[in-house]
């Protein structure tokens, strides 16, 4: 099925088009078409399966613009999922002027927030706690609501969100349209789904093919863990790793080891402020670092296509955790490689945690070597621009400088992102100093700005 067969309008059709989105996936083809007549969806959807389009759309699609106050809801875990989610339906809605897209989230300064939501909005997407404390504060009008979204429900809940989304309801207007999308449902989302939806329709797409996930499981000495981790990531050949520790001091110990063996590494977790994480997500997106350390906080919402290998430093502590960490490697639905690495301590559990899942082999570590003639290392290299959205630097004009000005090939430039106030682009190792050169000497769209390399 095709968008051009939804009665959408033909702006957003063009747009859709303008993203190479075409046809509908598996998820989107049995809920759009419910979700664009107003009805209430409980969605049984995996992350990458598209779920975040089957509900921007329906948003899009009934949003007045002309009518500045608030009109959607969406609800989500974790920053890195509200961002991602704010930034899909900034993309899918940009063929209408003047949309306003909020973010309202937790860890961030709370004051700049209220200021935001004097001048208004159209969408917001935040996490329940955030949003819960600008409702007691008085802050957020939600009596005009049309669309409530809850994104990735059952990570909300397992988070502890109950209550809070709770209350969040408790202020929105009765007479609404509501979607909820989960990767499980079990009885918490069910009776969750029972007390806020009105006679909602449920979705599962059950012939939906599991990516393949090779993985391995390997004993090792706790004291030798990192020692292996170049090997495996060179036996693998792998171009971009994700490396998953349990606590933000055990990421930090790996990634300092890491790096004094001569590698270069990015870590994420709760202690980065939401600027340092934007950055770090930005640049690994990019290639431009090889490896990235991470704790579960990336596990979900880290939206990074072509991630070469997972490994497990230390073991996820259930089966659902292990799941979300090594579908990182599968996304889109290609195929992926996961590592687990478990001590003498933890033979039981690991043997119960690969029984979970097909494709799993025990292997000795003593059979990989690092005498494989590949070079950790990543292909590109990021630059950051001081100006963004907010100096209406597009995207465009910054690969048009590149192109046009500097003389690069595009084939020479990867990916480039635009935040409010600063942009990144990344551009292939061998050319970035003459990239360097070329914008910080010369205009971008009439204006000079600071050009730096991360």
């Amino acid at each position: 099925m095709t968008f051009n067969q939804l009665n959408l309008e033909k702006e957003l059709i063009s747009n859709l088009n303008s993203l190479a989105l075409t046809h509908l996936t598996p998820i989107q083809e049995r809920s759009l078409p419910k979700a664009l007549q107003g009805e209430d969806i409980v969605a049984k959807a995996k992350t990458g399966s598209g779920k975040t389009i089957a509900f921007s759309l329906p948003i899009i699609h009934t949003l007045n613009v002309k009518e500045f106050r608030i009109q959607s809801l969406v609800l989500a875990p974790t920053r890195e999922l509200a961002n991602q989610i704010a930034n899909e339906i900034r993309k899918c809605s940009r063929h209408i002027h003047n949309v306003k897209v909020l973010t309202l989230c937790g860890g961030v300064p709370f004051k700049p927030q209220v200021a935001s939501l004097y001048h208004g909005a159209h969408i917001v997407v935040g996490t329940p706690g955030r949003i819960l404390k600008h409702i007691q504060e008085k802050n957020l009008d939600l009596n005009h609501i049309k669309q409530f979204v809850l994104d990735e429900a059952d990570k909300m809940l397992d988070m502890g969100f109950y209550e809070d989304i709770e209350k969040v309801i408790e202020a929105l207007p009765i007479k609404r349209q509501t979607m909820l999308f989960s990767a499980t449902y079990e009885e918490n989302i069910q009776a969750l789904a029972n007390e806020v939806m009105h006679n909602p329709s449920f979705i599962e797409v059950e012939e939906e093919e599991k990516p393949f996930i090779q993985q391995y499981f390997y004993e090792v000495n706790e004291h030798q863990k990192t020692a292996f981790i170049p090997a495996l990531i060179q036996n693998h050949e792998a171009q971009s790793t994700l490396i998953f520790c349990n606590t933000k001091v055990q990421c930090d110990e790996v990634a300092d080891e890491l790096y004094n063996m001569g590698l270069d590494v990015l870590t994420l977790h709760s202690d980065l402020e939401q600027k340092e994480r934007d950055e770090t997500i930005t640049l690994f997106a990019h290639k431009s670092y090889p490896i990235l350390i991470a704790t579960d906080v990336a596990s979900r919402g880290l939206h990074i296509d072509d991630i070469d290998l997972v490994i497990n430093y230390d073991l996820a502590r259930d089966e659902k955790v292990h799941t979300h960490r090594i579908g990182r490697t599968a996304r889109a639905g290609k195929g992926g490689l996961s590592i687990s690495l478990f001590c003498e301590n933890e033979v039981s559990y690991a043997q119960e945690l690969s029984e979970f899942f097909d494709h799993t082999v025990k292997e000795s570590i003593e059979n990989i070597s690092n005498e494989k003639d590949f070079i950790i290392d990543a292909p590109f290299r990021t630059l950051f621009i001081n100006g963004g959205k907010k100096q209406k630097l597009r995207k465009g004009d910054i690969l048009g400088a590149l192109t046009a000005g500097v003389g690069l090939k595009k084939e020479q430039i990867g990916q480039i992102d635009s935040f409010d106030f600063c942009s990144y682009v990344a551009v292939k190792k061998e050319v970035i100093k003459e990239a360097l050169e070329g914008l910080s000497n010369n205009k971008i769209k009439g204006k000079y700005f600071r050009v730096f390399e991360k």
